[in-house]
């Protein structure tokens, strides 16, 4: 046992979620992302079970705990109960809190979600925010996406939504008082903490490359390697 598998074990995610597997293959073979990626559950929960060090760091390292969509698919048909999204929780935790994420590209996109999605979540109580979407980003979204972004008030009114007003309805205005919460629930769990370790490691890699701040997020969003995909 060593000192990585150990910190591992501290994390509730690990002790619920491994229940001495036997390493059958059924979450690889129900995991949607193994579907696309070159991701395997079943080889993971193998490597956390022979807390064998040098290997777990090794996976902090990489890609591969990356893939994951947290969806919790195996659990519904592990036969041992196990659940290797939880697993995969706490690994990328700890990949986290030892730096190790900036070893991989999937890694460091936690960079983005970071700093995009869960300033939506802290600032409007939203995961995703349309005033916060912006088309030079998102090239992707395509030209619709540009006349939307300009005529926003117009096309949610028609909608039905009841943006940034008081009341019920879609994408309605969040009391201070409830974002005053969220961001005490953040602060409690850690996740303050781990979003601020993120962003230093994040400014310090885009130090190194000599880029801005914006520079090193285009980088983010269109780096994509095809050795991630099964196809």
């Amino acid at each position: 046992m060593g000192k990585l598998y150990d910190r591992l074990m501290k994390d509730y995610r690990l002790r619920e979620g491994l229940n001495a597997c036997i390493n059958c293959g059924t979450c690889t073979a129900i995991c949607p992302a193994a579907e696309f990626y070159r991701y395997d559950p079943r080889r993971i929960v193998d490597i956390v079970q022979h807390q064998d060090d040098a290997q777990i760091e090794e996976l902090l390292k990489s890609d591969t705990i990356w893939y994951c969509g947290e969806c919790l698919s195996c659990t519904t048909r592990c036969p041992r109960k196990n659940a290797a999204g939880l697993i995969i929780m706490a690994l990328r935790s700890l990949s986290i809190q030892t730096g190790l994420f900036m070893e991989s590209e999937k890694g460091r996109q936690m960079y983005l979600l970071c700093k995009d999605l869960n300033s939506n979540i802290l600032n409007y109580g939203y995961c995703v925010y349309p005033r916060s979407f912006k088309y030079k980003e998102h090239l992707e979204a395509g030209v619709v996406w540009e006349w939307w972004e300009k005529n926003l008030e117009d096309v949610y009114e028609r909608l039905g939504a009841n943006l940034e007003k008081e009341g019920p309805g879609a994408l309605r205005g969040i009391p201070q008082k409830d974002l005053d919460e969220i961001k005490r629930i953040y602060d409690i769990t850690g996740a303050t903490e781990m979003l601020e370790n993120v962003k230093k490691a994040g400014l310090k890699k885009a130090e190194e490359l000599g880029m801005t701040e914006e520079e090193y997020c285009q980088k983010l969003y269109t780096e994509c390697s095809p050795k991630h995909f099964n196809h």
